[in-house]
């Protein structure tokens, strides 16, 4: 099987490709360029690619005898699904290994924007700290505060159940009941109006899709309360950017905490300049044991595929 890996990975998993697989792998610490993946996917059998790395028609094309596609990632927003389907080409993604290792930093960003951890940090350091002030980096109570969980999935799931240490009411909004969370927390499923118009800390878990493009956006900032923030370790793209920056220039909301990016690797400038923001390089999965497991997952479902047998964790 001859194999396109778009970044060197963590672990054993190449490894153990090579030992079947006639392994072409981007050896730079850099994304691969598209024109590069189109060059280099000619006559390739498979692919094993990052969520960064769009795999459209014209890829698919440029390989002319692809049968997997292997997403280094739970998403899969960064593949044409009905191109791959129309040319009956296998895609599979890395779901599970990485809920707990993302809802630890859901978390972490929580306590770092309503507590004000990396502002305080910074002015430390500046040397601009004179003193115990009672006026000075007045930040927001966690234990006793709303959190509202928009998108109440495995990861979704995972954050809320971290709240139950801070007596915290949670409200989520989900295509379907959540009986987990409902019976472990007394969780209330509402209306995403009556989520952000109630919670302290919402944290975004939805997929990227059509349908969840720009789901936050002015109304639904406006909705929310001038104490609360928001929390983004799903898609950048769930949230419209402009708005959210408008929205905390003016602080119509306490801050954000985000780990992902509408344009990434690019960030909005003006981000970068806030004070009541909390911006992450996307590492809501990185830890040395989930890229592994996430590697390792990856080459699992090449290998059942190369073998004729099927991949463990298909998505078409």
């Amino acid at each position: 099987m001859e194999l396109l890996v778009t970044r060197k990975l963590p672990g054993g998993a190449l490894e153990r490709l090579a030992r079947e697989c006639s392994l072409d792998v981007w050896g730079q610490d850099s994304a691969m360029p598209r024109e590069e993946i189109i060059r280099r996917i000619k006559g390739k059998d498979g692919l094993l690619c990052l969520l960064g790395d769009t795999v459209d028609a014209a890829v698919m094309d440029a390989a002319g005898c692809l049968g997997i596609i292997a997403n280094y990632a739970v998403g899969y927003d960064n593949i044409d699904i009905n191109a791959a389907k129309a040319r009956g080409i296998v895609v599979t993604n890395t779901p599970g290994v990485l809920t707990d290792a993302t809802a630890d930093l859901a978390w972490a960003l929580i306590f770092a924007v309503r507590r004000r951890i990396v502002e305080a940090h910074a002015f430390l350091r500046l040397n601009a700290w004179q003193g115990w002030d009672p006026n000075q980096m007045l930040g927001h109570d966690i234990t006793g505060a709303t959190l509202g969980i928009i998108g109440a999935g495995r990861i979704g799931t995972a954050v809320a159940l971290r709240s139950r240490g801070f007596s915290m009411p949670v409200l989520y909004t989900d295509g379907a009941p959540n009986a987990l969370i409902e019976a472990e927390l007394g969780a209330r499923r509402v209306e995403v109006e009556a989520l952000l118009a109630s919670a302290d800390i919402v944290s975004l878990h939805v997929p990227l899709t059509p349908e969840t493009r720009h789901l936050i956006g002015r109304r639904e900032l406006d909705l929310m309360k001038p104490t609360a923030v928001l929390v983004n370790t799903a898609r950048g793209a769930v949230i419209d950017e402009e708005a959210l920056v408008e929205a905390l220039q003016k602080r119509r909301i306490a801050g954000a905490g985000l780990d992902v990016y509408e344009n990434e690797p690019r960030v909005h400038p003006l981000l970068k300049g806030l004070s009541n923001v909390v911006i992450l390089p996307h590492i809501g999965s990185a830890t040395h044991a989930t890229w592994a497991k996430m590697a390792d997952m990856a080459a699992d479902n090449i290998l059942a595929f190369l073998h004729g047998e099927e991949p463990p964790n298909r998505v078409a």
